[in-house]
């Protein structure tokens, strides 16, 4: 395959190249595609992790905030729930 870069783009890499970030033109090119694929991969994770989300309150699941109010009600149940689990773990640990 071959890919024609833009003056810019040719510009960024050999300025890579020339500055010791890469030892080869192909390395950095090689290096930008992997973290494409990760980005991409990443936003696949949040477009399926959206999706359950969206599903799940379609089945009458989860909580739907919508007012800052309840964002922090919610809030405050989690730090309540945490703060609970965290007390029992300690009373274990000491008996």
């Amino acid at each position: 395959m071959e890919v024609q870069l833009t003056i810019d783009q040719e510009a960024f890499v050999r300025h890579a190249v020339a500055t010791g970030r890469y030892r080869r033109e192909e390395d950095a090119i090689s290096d930008a595609l992997a973290m494409w694929e990760a980005r991409e991969r990443r936003r696949f994770e949040v477009l399926v992790a959206v999706d359950q989300a969206e599903a799940s309150l379609a089945r009458g699941e989860g909580q739907r905030i919508t007012t800052k109010q309840e964002s922090d009600q919610l809030a405050d149940e989690i730090k309540r729930r945490g703060l609970a689990r965290l007390a029992k773990l300690q009373n274990k640990r000491v008996q």
